[in-house]
């Protein structure tokens, strides 16, 4: 089998699949690129079993083969080709050999017939929405995912999509992120997609494109620019998100987002991993008064804001703090409390497209 494509086509085909491929595997196979070979077209796939990630290209080609190539060192060869065109062959052995100007490797191939199987959805429900929503909603909520595995659900966002509204919501046990859209959709469904496929998602989504989503019972497609992202939904009872924010608020303050993250940086400056210290924060008045103290040393930092209601005193985890500032993206942001117990909800000044929930740390008094 002979085929020609672009050299840039096929450096960036495998480069995007070879997201979900993994670096080391039980399974030999895993560690490559799918490659099957039609006339027109060349398919690709990349896969741990949990993500898969296809695309496919132009190629011209005389006859039809499927083959397995190591998929790291089929992109440092083909980032090396100096010429536009591409050559590859393969011979009855799976010997494969990639031409371009006076340059040639040869690389073993593996049986297609090795490779684990690529999910497919038959049926089951389907969305549309632009692109770059989609990877806005993500970026501000992936951040609240579950890192462990004590909640295995709790590893992925929930995707709540009602007529005329779609809400991404993520939990960790100590914090909440979600963000909500109004969307034109029929349907009415709700489904938990793994944080790190939906990393690989907003990878591929560039600049005013469209995302198809197709959801099955136990798998999810997203595709994006040529791109498709297939992976399994987690499965489990998620955190009844609504129940779990407290109504009412007994101090209102509004602030400037870059502000309060430059105080916050500021002051937690003596905390880290071996020495993790809360950061204090008191609201009241017209100015928040921020404070870290441990072994190494103090911190003191003051910031103007405009505020109603009683002074509250309450600590919190600074990197929670800073992540949900970070993920605000607007000038100003709402703090709501309800007393030294309470969790903090930080809030958009108009609307409510989205909400940042943390719980406080118990500080004691100086």
């Amino acid at each position: 089998m002979k085929m020609v494509c672009q050299s840039k086509d096929l450096f960036e085909a495998v480069s995007n699949v070879s997201h979900a491929i993994p670096s080391k595997s039980n399974i030999p196979s895993l560690e490559g690129v799918l490659l099957k070979v039609k006339k027109e077209s060349l398919f690709l796939a990349g896969s741990d079993l949990e993500i898969s990630i296809t695309c496919s290209i132009d190629v011209k080609a005389d006859e039809e083969m499927d083959i397995v190539l190591n998929a790291k060192l089929f992109l440092e060869m083909l980032r090396k080709l100096p010429q536009e065109f591409v050559t590859v062959e393969i011979d009855e052995r799976l010997m494969t050999f990639i031409k371009s100007g006076d340059v040639e490797y040869t690389l073993v191939g593996i049986s297609a017939a090795e490779y684990p199987e690529i999910p497919f959805i038959n049926g089951g429900a389907s969305i549309t929405m632009p692109g770059n929503l989609l990877k806005d909603m993500v970026k501000q909520t992936i951040f609240a995912v579950a890192q462990t595995d004590a909640r295995p659900i709790y590893k992925g966002t929930l995707f709540d999509i009602k007529e005329s509204s779609i809400t991404l919501v993520s939990v960790d046990g100590v914090r909440i992120a979600m963000r909500s859209e109004e969307i034109k959709c029929n349907e009415e469904i709700s489904f938990v997609v793994p944080g790190k496929s939906l990393t690989q998602v907003i990878k591929l989504i560039e600049e005013d494109e469209v995302v198809s989503i197709a959801i099955g019972k136990n798998h999810i497609i997203f595709e994006v620019g040529g791109n498709a992202v297939i992976s399994r939904l987690l499965e489990g009872d998620f955190l009844d998100y609504r129940a779990a924010i407290p109504a009412g608020e007994s101090a209102v303050i509004k602030v400037s987002t870059r502000a309060m993250i430059e105080a916050v940086e500021r002051v937690s400056l003596l905390s880290s991993d071996k020495l993790s210290s809360p950061v204090r924060c008191l609201f009241d008045g017209g100015s928040i008064k921020l404070a870290c103290a441990n072994t190494l040393g103090k911190a003191y930092d003051r910031i103007e804001c405009e505020m109603t209601g009683e002074k509250v005193e309450i600590g919190f985890n600074h990197r929670f703090l800073l992540e949900a500032l970070r993920a605000a993206e607007c000038d100003e942001v709402k703090i709501l409390l309800n007393g030294n117990l309470s969790p903090l909800k930080i809030t958009p000044v108009e609307g409510d497209s989205f909400l940042f929930l943390i719980l406080p740390i118990r500080i004691k008094n100086e």
